[in-house]
């Protein structure tokens, strides 16, 4: 059933992508492009709701950043989401960051929480996957990202919810948080942005092209007016001087800068063992993934010097069962692989093999400002000094841009 599940998403997205040809895919694609087109006139009327008001967001009292973009998947949000809370942490911020949590698994019933400071039990709180002291949730019931972002931030608050106006009044009440991430927050508008952050992968900036389902694009990219700061992502340091022209077209008064998302060393799955990149070099590697861009993972491997014998995907944040992995491990063994790598947000979710014979890592990455720096320091500085304004100072500016005029 798994298995026929991630067939089903692989041959949607070659539908989506133009990949698959015949009769068949180009009626599918003549459809989806019909219902792009209800897609589209419902979006914009949802912003309208928002923007005469007949739609209220709520106001928290508290900095909200919204880290976001218009496309679906594939931009490279979490390690920026990790760089945010990290350096606000580190400047004295109490952060917490607010997850949907997609495709994580329901709880069997709600964890029980107890304010430390006057005892008083919490009645349905959000998914705690860390209070910031300790992890509490497991990656199958937290969400891959969730969980990987509580792992590597020790002092950082993580919540899951859909209704993250809940989620948010429980960090500021029961944790004390004075400073909410909105994890892939652009289109949730329920909660007031006091800042949005949008993220354009400047591989593929606006997707195919199409809106949902058609395509990729979750929005028009006239949207972009609602960002405050764009972040183009995934730069190799090449001049990028035709995407900005065209975000201007857009967006004129939003900072810009440009960051890579590149590989820091290799980390063991299942130990502590971290290598030094140079350790692909020459080895031959079976790889594994579920993403949404898998050839820039092949392609990675390939530039950082392994030989790439073989590489396995899955679908977009797939929960990879241990029985599809059996075969996977079998398969290098008999190719005599060096090792089995694959990606961070992957390895969260990796199941333990019976035996391990070949040594499974994946590829931590990091963020770099390559162009910009001035203007993420401004960022920073703008959340950390910045008081929450109350409803009415902020109404009228938010809700101007909610909504391309």
């Amino acid at each position: 059933m798994a298995g026929d599940k991630n067939e089903l998403e692989k041959w949607a997205t070659d539908v989506i992508f133009g990949r698959a040809r015949g009769f068949g895919p180009t009626m599918m694609r003549v459809l989806l492009r019909g219902l792009s087109w209800i897609y589209r006139v419902g979006v914009r009327v949802r912003l309208r709701l928002f923007r005469k008001g007949w739609k209220t967001q709520s106001n928290l009292g508290t900095m909200v950043v919204s880290i976001g973009n218009i496309t679906v998947g594939g931009t490279g949000k979490t390690p920026v989401v990790e760089r945010f809370a990290r350096e606000l942490t580190a400047r004295g911020r109490k952060v917490a960051i607010l997850s949907r949590g997609y495709k994580s698994k329901e709880l069997r019933k709600p964890q029980e929480w107890r304010n430390p400071e006057t005892g008083e039990i919490a009645t349905s709180p959000p998914k705690i996957v860390s209070d910031g002291k300790k992890i509490l949730l497991k990656a199958k019931y937290a969400g891959d990202e969730p969980y990987m972002l509580a792992r590597n931030l020790p002092g950082v608050v993580v919540l899951v919810d859909r209704d993250r106006v809940r989620g948010g009044r429980f960090a500021v009440k029961e944790l004390g948080v004075d400073t909410l991430l909105l994890d892939d927050g652009l289109q949730y508008l329920d909660l007031d942005h006091s800042l949005d952050v949008v993220l354009v992968d400047q591989n593929a900036p606006f997707g195919n092209g199409y809106i949902l389902p058609r395509g990729t694009l979750r929005e028009p990219p006239s949207n972009l007016c609602r960002a405050d700061y764009i972040f183009l992502t995934k730069c190799d340091g090449q001049a990028l001087d035709a995407l900005i022209k065209r975000v201007r077209k857009y967006n004129k008064e939003a900072e810009i800068l440009q960051c890579s998302h590149g590989p820091k060393h290799l980390q063991g799955v299942f130990h502590d063992e971290v290598l030094p990149l140079e350790a692909l070099k020459g080895k031959y590697i079976g790889a594994i993934s579920g993403i949404a861009q898998p050839k820039s993972f092949d392609s990675l491997l390939k530039k950082l010097g392994g030989k790439v014998l073989f590489h396995t995907t899955f679908s977009d944040h797939y929960a990879f069962s241990k029985k599809e992995i059996e075969p996977f491990m079998y398969r290098c063994i008999n190719r005599g692989v060096d090792m089995i790598v694959t990606t961070e947000k992957d390895a969260v979710r990796f199941p333990r093999p019976d035996e391990i014979d070949v040594p499974i890592y994946f590829l931590r990455i990091e963020v770099k400002i390559l162009e910009g720096e001035e203007v993420w320091e401004r960022c920073v500085e703008r959340i950390c000094q910045r008081v929450a304004r109350e409803p009415e100072d902020w109404a009228e500016e938010r809700l101007r841009r909610v909504e391309p005029a």
